[in-house]
């Protein structure tokens, strides 16, 4: 459960994007108290239910020629009714990043979605829907795209000669297009690197490859077990999600405490997209500076770990069956004289 929240949490910073300035034309809606403006699903796609990134996005897997429907609601912290627009826009991932495009720069899949309406009235601090429609033509090639559904007001400064300030939010669309199900998503961590920053931060990089047929959103955490002395440290979360691609390998790093000693350490590391989960272990030792080499990972703890918690088991559970046995020699002797008393 800790580890849905993490990555649901994780995910909501990856909808926001920053103010834009941009020029604003004559015909432009504006407004001179824009706010702060949020979105966020109100229909989760049929079938996902259980999926966190369903709850934050459009994911969807659709045959060509399928019309989908998906209501969002957009909220405003404005003190002064506000109008905001509507519209979609093209995206990509590139380099573990999910990156909506500048202004309204069209792609495929924006090209067959449309917003209604295009433009909300929205009341001070309130709250309006809006449908997002997306017709997939029926000659659509099979793949996977991306956009996003923008949310954008923007004001005027009036001194500043049509200078627009915008502010904008989105909801991503990853959108697979095919005949049958949809695809399995999959990914595999091949390898651990320890490194520590010229601040002498420690950090572990975690060489991660989307094996599936669709787009994943990464999250998870690192817990370094059995360092010097036995000591144990984390879990340490990964900060900000990675986006992969399908057919993509990217570094997923994790930044640890200062106070971390060299090692060697056991690495646990736990990722998670959606509903797939992967865990592996490595040995990493942190160097003064810079990067050690890569170690590979394995799926399960490492031979000797599992042989000393065996050994551990053994010893706890013979230090018990000890204390049991003790316990009841111990009332035998007092029941022995018990009897003796009596006799006596």
């Amino acid at each position: 459960m800790n580890k849905r929240r993490l990555l649901i949490a994780g995910l909501v910073v990856g909808l926001m994007w920053p103010l834009v300035p941009q020029p604003a034309s004559a015909a432009d809606n504006v407004s001179s108290q824009p706010g702060s403006i949020g979105v966020r699903i109100v229909e989760v796609t049929s079938g996902l239910s259980d999926d966190p990134r369903a709850r934050l996005y459009i994911v969807d897997h659709v045959a060509p020629g399928t019309v989908i429907e998906r209501q969002i609601e957009v909220s405003t912290t404005s003190l002064s009714a506000a109008p905001v627009e509507m519209y979609p826009a093209a995206a990509s991932i590139e380099n573990g990043i999910f990156s909506g495009a500048e202004g309204r720069t069209e792609n495929e899949l924006s090209d067959w979605t449309t917003v209604q309406p295009h433009t909300l009235e929205i009341p001070r601090q309130g709250s309006a829907l809006a449908t997002v429609v997306i017709e997939v033509p029926a000659d659509a090639s099979p793949g996977e795209r991306y956009a996003v559904v923008w949310a954008q007001t923007r004001t005027v400064e009036p001194e500043s000669g049509g200078v627009a300030q915008i502010s904008r939010v989105g909801i991503r669309i990853y959108l697979s297009v095919g005949p049958g199900g949809p695809p399995a998503a999959d990914f595999q961590i091949s390898s651990l690197t320890a490194g520590r920053s010229d601040a002498g931060e420690p950090f572990v990089l975690a060489s991660v490859s989307n094996t599936g047929g669709r787009a994943l959103d990464l999250l998870g955490s690192l817990t370094l077990n059995d360092g010097p002395g036995g000591l144990t440290a984390g879990p340490f979360p990964v900060d900000v999600a990675v986006t992969l691609g399908v057919g993509e390998t990217q570094q997923v790093d994790i930044w640890l405490d200062p106070r971390i000693p060299a090692g060697p350490w056991l690495a646990e590391l736990t990722l998670v997209s959606g509903l797939v989960e992967r865990t592996v272990f490595g040995e990493v030792t942190f160097p003064d500076s810079g990067l050690s080499e890569p170690v590979p990972v394995q799926g399960s703890p490492p031979a000797w770990v599992l042989i000393v918690l065996g050994l551990l088991a053994l010893s706890l559970a013979g230090g018990g069956a000890y204390i049991v046995w003790s316990r009841t020699k111990g009332k035998r002797q007092q029941q022995k004289l018990d009897v003796q008393t009596v006799e006596h």
